[in-house]
C-alpha cells in the first residue's frame, strides 16, 4: 500500500470515523493511558480502517499493534529504538519514527523506518514538553537528507500551512477533533495542491 500523505493521529472513535471515506488517510492510534484501552480502541479503529481501505498504526505500543494486527507502529525518541521495533515486527508492517535532524533522519532509515514523522514544525498545545519548532526550513533540511524516504510534517500543521512545508505530506492531531470530515477534505485538497514525488 503507497503511504498516505494524510496522517490522523487520534485516540478517539468518533475522529476515526468523520476522516474516513474522503480520501487516502493513514490512522494512528495515540493511547496515553494503559494497554488494555489502547488494545480495545486499535481493534475497533482497525474494523473501520479495513472498510474504507485506509492504513492503521499505533502510537508507542508495539505489543499492542501486533495484537491487534494493526498494519504498524509509530515509534518517538522515548519508545524502542527503530531497528529493535523492525526486529519485532518483521521486514512487512509499516515503522515510522520521530526525527528533527537530517542525522537522526538517516540514522533511522538506515535501522529500517518506512517514513518520519518530523517536527514539531509549528508551535503546538496538542502535546506537552516537546522542543522549539523546527519551522519549515528544519522539516526541509529532512526531507533533503534522506529524498527516498517520505516524511511526513507534524504538530501544529493546518490546511494553510501545507503550502509552506517541503515534505511528502503532514500529520494532524487537533486541526481535525472539531470537524474531522471537513478538516480532512481541507487537508487532502491543500496536499493535491503540492505535490511531492520522491526520488
Amino acid at each position: 500500500m503507497l503511504l498516505p500523505r494524510l496522517h490522523i493521529v487520534t485516540d478517539s472513535l468518533d475522529v476515526v470515523r468523520g476522516v474516513l471515506g474522503h480520501g487516502p488517510v493513514a490512522v494512528q492510534i495515540r493511547v496515553k493511558t494503559n494497554d488494555r484501552e489502547a488494545y480495545a480502541l486499535t481493534t475497533a479503529a482497525l474494523e473501520l480502517c479495513r472498510a474504507a481501505g485506509a492504513l492503521c498504526l499505533v502510537d508507542d505500543r508495539i505489543g499492542v499493534a501486533l495484537a491487534a494486527g494493526a498494519d504498524g507502529v509509530h515509534v518517538g525518541a522515548d519508545d524502542l529504538p527503530v531497528a529493535a521495533a523492525r526486529r519485532v515486527l518483521g521486514p512487512g508492517p509499516v515503522v515510522g519514527a520521530t526525527c528533527r535532524d537530517p542525522d537522526s533522519a538517516r540514522a533511522a532509515v538506515a535501522d529500517g523506518a518506512t517514513y518520519l514523522g518530523v517536527g514539531p514544525a509549528f508551535a503546538t498545545s496538542s502535546k506537552t514538553g516537546l522542543p522549539e519548532p523546527i519551522g519549515p526550513a528544519g522539516v526541509a533540511a529532512v526531507t533533503r537528507a534522506v529524498p527516498e524516504t517520505p516524511v511526513i510534517a507534524i504538530a501544529g500543521i493546518t490546511p494553510p500551512r501545507v503550502a509552506e512545508l517541503d515534505c511528502y505530506g503532514v500529520a494532524a492531531i487537533s486541526a481535525v477533533v472539531a470537524d474531522p470530515a471537513g478538516a480532512t477534505a481541507e487537508f487532502l485538497k491543500a496536499l493535491s495542491g503540492c505535490p511531492k514525488v520522491l526520488s
